[in-house]
């Protein structure tokens, strides 16, 4: 598909307003790592998720899934509180002399 219009989309959708928020949402998805449904073509992530919509492969109710969290790139790094911040705080008098 050359050229993806929006009444290619309306087809699959009920008006133009909810076809903002599906495709919105599916290309978030695309970004976040989601795998197309349609070959990418070195198309922005925007039209795969409008292509999507046009050859059905999407639907509004894409807007009734719950949003996947997001995972970080390093899943064991933790934030580490100060070591010294942690011994004063654990002394007796809260660390004040």
């Amino acid at each position: 598909m050359a050229r993806v219009t929006v009444e290619d989309c309306l087809d699959h959708v009920e008006n133009r307003f909810q076809l903002v928020l599906v495709a919105a949402k599916r290309t978030r998805q695309i970004n976040a790592g989601s795998d197309p449904h349609v070959p990418r073509e070195n198309d922005k992530s925007t039209v795969l998720a409008l292509r999507e919509i046009a050859e059905g492969h999407v639907t509004s109710t894409i807007l009734d899934e719950e949003p996947q969290p997001v995972i970080a790139a390093d899943e064991n790094a933790a934030i580490q509180p100060d070591a010294g911040t942690a011994a004063e705080a654990a002394s007796p008098g809260g660390g004040e002399q």
